[in-house]
């Protein structure tokens, strides 16, 4: 019921290839791209979601945190990611940008920052396969979870459910195992984990764990008997 996105931005990057079979029990694997203009913080590009997608059979989930991601966004989908997710204040036509990263075969996502309301974007949400809810301000790992994000997360949930629609709700942001119960009941089912994973000794243990008491707060949350 729930999904774990392992996010490889609390990885050793000098092993990829390893960190990521490491988690070969998750769904996704999560694939930060950071630019150092959107976000003040330079990490990886499309060679090397080419290579990750090469040596890894779990699907890749990245999350462009950059600037013009109408141009850049189907990059990453021909490099391999079979989800991209973009961030709706950097897009110039996000219905636009969904349609095309749909239209290449790829799950079309938006982020939306802490500061970034939902209730503007409730028409778009049929054209999404997934809706990201940060939960900490993008640019870095390792953050701690801000809970003034969980009214936000109930909000979204309610649209969702409003509309009737099979779109996954995921959070990023201070994901672990002491607060992956609040955010799968205020309405989250994918859960992307970095510390909580990668800073573990066993990581697919550790994906398991959280998978686990994610799946059994969604089983009795109301938002989900509802749906």
């Amino acid at each position: 019921m729930a999904q774990i996105f392992p996010s490889i931005l609390s990885a050793d990057f000098a092993r990829l290839a390893d960190e990521a079979k490491a988690v070969e029990g998750a769904e996704w694997l999560h694939v930060d791209v950071m630019d150092n203009h959107f976000v003040p913080n330079l990490t990886l590009g499309v060679p090397v979601v080419e290579s990750l997608s090469r040596a890894t059979d779990t699907p890749l989930d990245c999350h462009l945190m950059i600037e013009d991601p109408d141009r850049w966004a189907p990059q990453y989908v021909e490099a391999g990611a079979g989800s991209v997710t973009f961030h709706v204040e950097a897009a110039a036509a996000p219905v636009r940008l969904a349609r095309e990263i749909r239209a290449k075969g790829a799950r079309a996502s938006m982020a939306l920052r802490p500061a970034t309301p939902i209730e503007p974007y409730e028409d778009l949400l049929p054209e999404l396969d997934m809706l990201l809810v940060m939960t900490v301000e993008p640019g870095f790992g390792g953050q701690a979870f801000l809970d003034i994000m969980l009214p936000k997360i109930r909000r979204t949930r309610e649209l969702i459910n409003k509309h009737g629609l099979e779109l996954w709700l995921q959070v990023d942001g201070g994901v672990s195992e002491s607060t992956i119960e609040q955010c799968a009941e205020a309405g989250a089912d994918v859960f992307v984990a970095g510390s909580a994973v990668y800073g573990a000794e066993d990581p697919a243990r550790a994906v398991r764990a959280l998978r686990d008491k994610a799946s059994r707060t969604i089983a009795a949350a109301p938002w989900a008997c509802d749906h």
